[in-house]
């Protein structure tokens, strides 16, 4: 018999990633793109050699940002320098936002630990730091993204998920003037993640599983993780790690901070089925909600009412993390193997370096509420 394996179909790709830059160190999760092009990434201390958890890709390389210094935890005040951030996010008005979660290696948090941080760009100085008092960012808290309407209250307000593992999940929201901030469907079923029995993850076509304490656990079990703001502002839709369900939630009931819970998950609406979990989430300014997608190497998009669509697909794309819609017109994500960690493989790190960062191509805009 002639071999004619070369010749047999196999999983196509659709489109075209880029790569942007490779990382042979720590593993990233978060990327952001200034308006002016600026590449920023970050590193959360997870178990690798973590020597900056927020960086800029300069010449291809992530260089400690906006120094070393502020990268440098001290462990008698972790207010006082970056401790472990899982999330940077450049806002409608070009700053960077740093969104600390305080909590290396999923350890319970501190206060002055989890916090959000801003960076004016244009001096490359910290301009204001907002902590989270320990009734907000809980000590089983993970602060995981952030998405930013700059047209609420007298200076915006910032929409954040809690995806903790070990504890309540729900929704934070930040009054960027006085610092303040709430929490909102505190541990909401719309914000947990699925049991093992209802929600089975598959990536590269085995079951996502964890061995905790002689127990097989849901290896995506986190809750509320993706998030992102509607064009217009009127919706933040956000879905759990482990789901492959989005819901939508109205911004005006979130920012009423004295709105009980009961009214504001009145507000809530079921965005259906995405076609596979997702890590991070993004929008555009016409109107798009992107979702990763870990099961199946992709991104999709979907306009409200519309068909979800495929706007990436490619075997490279290992566990797309954190979507970021650039003034560019490029969609930027980072591929980081996180479904290849040990504690998913009986303690084999079975991770393959370099992770990457990756854009395509879409044509669109930020979303930019200010």
């Amino acid at each position: 018999m002639t071999n004619q394996a070369h010749t047999l179909p196999t999983d196509e790709p659709v489109a075209t990633l880029e790569v942007v830059a490779t990382f042979g160190g720590a593993m990233p999760t978060g990327v952001t793109v200034s308006h002016t092009g600026r590449i920023f990434v970050n590193f959360p201390k997870w178990g690798d050699d973590v020597q900056f958890t927020v960086a800029e890709v300069r010449d291809g390389q992530p260089v400690a940002y906006p120094d070393q210094a502020t990268n440098d935890t001290d462990p008698d005040d972790p207010a006082a320098a970056l401790v472990s951030v899982q999330s940077v996010v450049v806002d409608p008005a070009d700053r960077l936002w740093i969104l600390d979660t305080g909590s290396p290696m999923f350890q319970p948090t501190q206060y002055g630990g989890p916090k959000l941080v801003c960076v004016d760009l244009a001096t490359d100085q910290v301009v204001q730091k907002i902590l989270f008092p320990q009734d907000v960012a809980l000590p089983t808290s993970y602060l995981n993204d952030v998405r930013f309407d700059l047209r609420r209250g007298e200076a915006g307000m910032a929409f954040i998920t809690d995806s903790a593992q070990q504890g309540p999940n729900g929704l934070i929201v930040v009054d960027l003037a006085s610092g303040e901030s709430w929490r909102k469907l505190h541990d909401h079923p719309s914000t947990k993640p699925q049991d093992l029995k209802d929600f089975l993850p598959l990536v590269e076509g085995r079951p996502f599983l964890e061995q905790k304490d002689g127990e097989v656990q849901q290896g995506a079990g986190m809750g509320s993780d993706g998030i992102a703001i509607s064009a217009d502002g009127s919706r933040l839709y956000y879905c759990p790690l482990g789901s492959r369900r989005l819901y939508s939630v109205s911004t005006d009931a979130l920012a009423d901070r004295a709105l009980p819970d009961t009214e504001v998950s009145a507000a809530i609406r079921d965005e259906g089925d995405r076609g596979g979990a997702s890590d991070g989430l993004e929008s555009d300014a016409a109107g798009y909600i992107y979702s990763g997608n870990y099961e199946h190497n992709s991104i999709l998009r979907r306009r409200d009412g519309e068909v979800w669509e495929t706007v990436v697909h490619d075997p490279r794309l290992l566990w797309p993390d954190t979507l970021s819609v650039a003034t560019d017109g490029y969609l930027y994500v980072t591929a980081n193997q996180l479904h290849r960690q040990a504690r998913y493989h009986g303690g084999q790190d079975l991770r393959r370096k370099p992770y990457s960062l990756f854009r395509i191509r879409i044509d669109a805009r930020p979303v930019l509420l200010r």
